[in-house]
């Protein structure tokens, strides 16, 4: 009794096909949430950084 290959959906853990992301269009809407709020937060990350460093940049040559 062998089970055929698979892999599960990241969202809800159903079994599915090697070739599917997502097991329904339910379960994609959360997984483009998700990689919404991912890059929004990593675009967020970025910008507090370069902030951040055009202070020390200033404070640092304005002495």
């Amino acid at each position: 009794m062998a089970i055929e290959p698979h892999k599960h959906c990241p969202i809800c853990g159903t079994p599915i096909p090697l070739n599917e992301l997502v097991c329904s269009p339910d379960c994609q809407k959360v997984w483009d949430q998700r990689l919404k709020q991912t890059r929004r937060s990593r675009i967020t990350l970025f910008v507090v950084i370069i902030i951040f460093l055009i202070i020390w940049a200033v404070m640092t040559f304005m002495k």
